[in-house]
């Protein structure tokens, strides 16, 4: 009676026996056979310690150094001990950047923290960003920023931008909020007169006025106000700069 090989169960007719089975065997190992060189089957177990793979060298206990054409992976694959999980766009980035790894360091806060003594900048809890030289620019431009009110309030948020506008809908209360520390900051506020009403009123938080008094608004149907706020690192200090403005 037949046994079979131990790894892929390889008929082995008994010698000087199964007369007459000795075909049938052959031909259903032969179709064994194909199917592993023909990848229906999965070859397993298989130990390569010399010859060529697609011209990639193998030799000894470990493969020599080879050339793919084609590289993938179903998952991660380990370089140097170390799973990378980038993805082809991700690592694409690189292609032709000539950085060396000090100068990307640069845009690590981790290993810089927030100032970089040859850039000469340094950014605050808020990320704001002081210069230590002058900055000369041919336009500037400020984020303009239009504010809503809830519930009667506005909270006017200094790390949005530096001019500001708000069309009164009701009586609304104001709030200055992140202004920068220890730093000068100055800002616009256009106040709009709501076009179906007027006479709203505005209550401004703790500011410093020309004479003690808070201005009073415009109390006409769309009408337009101009102020101007000043911060010196610890107050504020509000300027009228326009009023009814056609």
């Amino acid at each position: 009676m037949a046994t079979t090989t131990t790894n892929y169960s390889f008929k082995k007719p008994t010698v000087s026996g199964d007369s007459g089975a000795w075909g049938g065997y052959l031909n259903e190992n032969w179709d064994s056979t194909d199917s592993l060189l023909g990848g229906g089957t999965a070859i397993t177990g298989i130990d390569i310690n010399s010859g060529t793979i697609d011209g990639a060298v193998i030799g000894g206990a470990t493969p020599a150094a080879g050339s793919f054409t084609t590289f993938s992976a179903s998952s991660t694959f380990t370089l140097g001990g170390t799973a990378v999980t980038s993805t082809a766009a991700e690592l694409n980035i690189l292609d032709g950047v000539t950085s060396t790894a000090t100068e990307l360091n640069y845009n690590d806060i981790t290993t810089l923290g927030t100032s970089e003594a040859s850039k000469v900048v340094t950014a605050d809890a808020n990320g704001d960003i002081s210069l230590a030289a002058e900055l000369t620019a041919v336009s500037y431009n400020d984020t303009y920023v239009s504010l809503s009110s809830s519930s009667n309030a506005v909270a006017l948020n200094c790390e949005a931008g530096n001019s500001f506008t708000h069309t009164l809908t009701e009586n609304t209360t104001f709030t200055f909020a992140n202004p920068p520390s220890g730093k000068s900051f100055t800002f616009i506020l256009k106040v709009v007169q709501d076009a179906s009403a007027s006479g709203f009123t505005l209550t401004w938080p703790t500011v410093k006025w020309n004479a003690a008094t808070a201005p009073t608004l415009t109390a006409t149907a769309s009408a337009i106000d101009y102020f101007v706020f000043s911060y010196d690192g610890t107050a504020w200090y509000g300027f009228t700069a326009a009023q009814a403005m056609a």
